[in-house]
């Protein structure tokens, strides 16, 4: 098992793992739909951020993507994990990765938008919630979350 920089050819096979990643979640068809732009992995946002991948032989597990938005400061952009491999330690191996990699390169800072499924996840890792993003679903809101380094 390993952890890899992102190719262009990846973004097929990452959106169909985001779409699935999200979709464990019981959200509804109509809502996945409305959220397909979004939960697409383009080949350019691959180009310009920061995507790696965890696989295991040629499997993908999961996968995490930040963007650089200042010197001190990033913004960890996605994280998932396909669903037959969620709750079993992954997304804390990719999230270890992840900020073993921004600590070295010398940022201070994490910022996120959370899934309200995933606020305790990111909790566990020392994030504060420091505010709210409405969503497209009525009453729903996405925790804005922080991580001083």
């Amino acid at each position: 098992m390993n952890i890899e920089k992102a190719k262009k050819i990846d973004a097929e096979k990452l959106t169909a793992l985001t779409i699935r990643s999200k979709s464990y979640w019981d959200y509804s068809s109509e809502q996945m739909k409305v959220w397909k732009d979004e939960l697409t992995i383009s080949s350019d946002y691959i180009d310009c951020n920061e995507v790696y991948i965890l696989k295991d032989k040629k499997a993908f597990i999961g996968y995490y993507a930040f963007i650089i938005l200042n010197d001190k400061k990033v913004k960890l952009d996605n994280i998932f994990i396909e669903p037959k491999y969620i709750g079993k330690g992954y997304g804390k191996h990719l999230m270890n990765n992840f900020m073993n990699q921004i600590k070295l390169n010398g940022f201070e800072k994490i910022e996120l938008d959370s899934d309200p499924n995933a606020v305790d996840f990111y909790k566990k890792f020392g994030f504060k919630v420091v505010g709210q993003l409405a969503s497209s679903i009525k009453d729903r809101f996405l925790a804005i979350m922080t991580l001083d380094l």
